[in-house]
């Protein structure tokens, strides 16, 4: 069963009064279960897939499917839901809110989505001890190394239980031992939990902890 999966997406940016074709044709599947690394050249479109892929962009033409709903069918209320309850969000600029603490970051997605403090407390505690930031989580933003914030905009990902965790340059802004403490995460929610990853990459490195690797160019896989 695939999780992931476009057929024929096409998407383009306006540049003036001409367009600038970003996505040609683009078809994928990605299996339940499968730790994917998406790569190739600045420009490819490999960060604009993986957006349209997560319904944070709406593609010219063609299909989506994220856990067996397209995404073009739903109404605005169940794509929200879909991205809130389905699918995980992780970015390179982890995207915490400077005044919460990490417990209230990893939080907020299931408080808004509608969600008592005392209904995710236990996963909340959970998610902290698997990240190692139970004795930071009181801690903000900038009490804490890059690391440990990309490790809360994981754990923040996971609050709701998602199937799927689509993942853009997690690694970018950090070190070499970070960076390899985040793929050591990703890779150990993937073989222990079944957590489908889509992951955008520049590093061979990062794509080495990936079980597949599908290559971009000029906005269609060229491999993979």
């Amino acid at each position: 069963m695939n999780m992931i999966e476009a057929s024929n997406v096409c998407k383009s940016y306006a540049m003036g009064a001409q367009k600038l074709p970003v996505l040609r044709n683009v078809g994928l599947g990605i299996g339940q279960g499968e730790f994917v690394a998406m790569m190739g050249p600045s420009g490819s479109g490999k960060s604009t897939l993986l957006y349209v892929l997560g319904g944070l962009e709406k593609p010219d033409s063609g299909s989506v499917m994220v856990c067996g709903k397209e995404i073009g069918k739903l109404s605005d209320s169940a794509e929200s839901e879909m991205r809130r309850e389905d699918i995980g969000f992780v970015f390179q600029a982890y995207n915490l809110i400077d005044n919460l603490t990490a417990e209230e970051n990893i939080g907020l997605p299931a408080y808004l989505g509608g969600k008592k403090p005392r209904e995710f407390a236990s996963r909340l505690k959970e998610l902290l001890e698997e990240v190692g930031l139970y004795e930071h989580r009181k801690h903000r933003p900038m009490e804490m190394s890059g690391g440990q914030q990309q490790r809360v905009a994981i754990a923040r990902a996971l609050i709701n239980n998602p199937k799927v965790i689509l993942a853009d340059e997690p690694t970018g802004n950090l070190d070499s031992k970070n960076g390899r403490e985040v793929l050591e995460l990703l890779g150990k929610l993937n073989s222990q939990h079944g957590i489908t990853i889509l992951m955008v990459t520049h590093s061979v490195e990062a794509a080495g902890y990936s079980s597949r690797v599908i290559e971009m160019k000029d906005g269609q896989i060229a491999k993979g």
